[in-house]
């Protein structure tokens, strides 16, 4: 089984299951993430995703074994189609998807993370995109996804000389949300996922879809976008309706200390 899920109280635990080869995107696990984010896409007990990996690698992205010479295999891995992208596989999930980063992830790896909604890493979690290094250039949204969210100068700087990225310098970076001893990783995503998931799932939902579509376009455009899902949404809403639920918010607050 390259891949494994695990749900319990409205999260779903995916985790990578091919250790042996650290975790490497072949045809069946590309396959098995298709299908299985799909699966929990229309899985009406799932709210929120932990997406892991066995072992000592996240994803070292591309099984470069199985694609062997052939020299069109690389440009067919970056079509459209979920079952053979696995970054498009998971960006179609409505639900929000939690990367826990337990090891390497590496060139495609590393897209596959950037894929995610939110990162947290263990203390031996590091990045590479070793694209340039090997002669291939990304088709999963590393170039333009990556100076983004570090900055322009410091994503030229991983890309163009393929260096790893440590993981308390990806947190210093914005890369990760958090770092966090390598045994407490999955709790900690899990914690986080069981957080969400008590939020009410159509309106979680809608709020990541408002936030990526408005990071696509321009901050005007963003501004705008927003204002009309917002009146939309909004006039559906009672005071009431309101008030009840943020007696609720108040209580939990209460109960927290922060993140």
């Amino acid at each position: 089984m390259v891949i494994q899920v695990d749900k319990k109280d409205g999260v779903a635990l995916v985790t990578f299951n091919r250790p042996e080869a650290m975790n490497a995107l072949n045809k069946a696990l590309r396959a098995a993430i298709a299908d299985t984010f799909a699966a929990l896409n229309d899985d009406p007990e799932v709210r929120a995703v932990v997406l892991t990996g066995a072992g000592k690698a996240f994803t070292a992205g591309l099984d470069l074994k199985e694609l062997g010479s052939d020299a069109g295999a690389l440009g067919a891995a970056n079509a459209q189609e979920p079952e053979r992208n696995p970054v498009k596989a998971i960006e179609r999930c409505a639900k929000p998807v939690i990367g826990a980063i337990n090891g390497a992830a590496i060139t495609g790896g590393f897209e596959v993370a950037l894929a995610c909604d939110i990162l947290i890493g263990s203390t031996n979690a590091k990045f590479a995109d070793t694209h340039a290094r090997v002669g291939i250039m990304p088709g999963w949204g590393l170039s333009q996804k990556l100076s983004r969210l570090i900055g322009i100068s410091r994503a030229k700087e991983l890309s163009l000389s393929g260096n790893f990225l440590d993981a308390k310098t990806a947190e210093a970076w914005g890369l990760l949300n958090r770092v966090v001893e390598p045994e407490q990783l999955v709790p900690t995503a899990l914690k986080l996922a069981a957080d969400i998931a008590t939020a009410p799932p159509e309106k979680v939902q809608a709020y990541k879809r408002i936030i990526n579509d408005g990071f696509a376009v321009s901050f005007g455009d963003g501004m705008k976008l927003e204002h009309a899902l917002s009146s939309a949404a909004n006039s559906q809403v009672t005071p009431d309706s309101v008030a009840q639920a943020r007696e609720g918010v108040m209580a939990r607050g209460r109960t927290q200390t922060g993140s």
